[in-house]
C-alpha cells in the first residue's frame, strides 16, 4: 500500500482544497492529512481560524479522498510522521516549492500546482467585501 501525507490548516474549506486532496490521493492508496491544531495555527503559524480544529477535522474526515486525519502540532514533526505512518510520498502545494526538499531522504516530495483562482485569503476577502 502506497501512503501519501499532506499538511495544512484547511480553514474555510473550498474547492481548491478538495482538488489538492484529490490529486494527493491519486498518488497513492491511502491519504493522511496532518491538520494544524488551533494552538499551532495561533502560536506557530500566527494565524486565526474561523473553524476550530475539531470542526475542520470533521469536514476533512467527510471527504472521500481522506483516509486519516492527524494533528499537526509543530513544523518539526514531519520526519517523525513519515516514519510512524510509513509514508511513501509527501505532497504539498507548489507555493511551498523547495521548502520541504529536506524530506527526500525519507520519502518522495511532490509540490502540486495550486488552483489559481481560489485561496482561503481570497475567500476571506470576498466575505469581508474586499476585492
Amino acid at each position: 500500500m502506497k501512503r501519501v501525507i499532506t499538511y495544512g490548516t484547511f480553514d474555510l474549506l473550498h474547492y481548491g482544497h478538495i482538488q489538492l486532496l484529490k490529486r494527493a490521493r491519486e498518488r497513492g492508496d491511502y491519504l493522511i492529512v496532518a491538520l494544524s491544531t488551533d494552538a499551532f495555527n495561533r502560536d506557530g503559524k500566527h494565524k486565526d481560524c474561523y473553524f476550530s480544529y475539531e470542526e475542520r477535522k470533521r469536514l476533512l474526515e467527510a471527504i472521500r479522498y481522506v483516509d486519516l486525519v492527524i494533528p499537526e502540532e509543530s513544523w518539526e514533526q514531519k520526519i517523525q510522521d513519515i516514519r510512524e505512518y510509513h509514508v511513501d510520498t509527501f505532497v504539498i502545494g507548489d507555493d511551498w516549492a523547495g521548502r520541504f526538499d529536506f524530506l527526500t531522504p525519507y520519502c518522495e516530495v511532490v509540490y502540486l500546482p495550486r488552483t489559481p483562482e481560489i485561496s482561503t485569503t481570497k475567500v476571506k476577502q470576498d466575505l469581508s467585501g474586499g476585492a
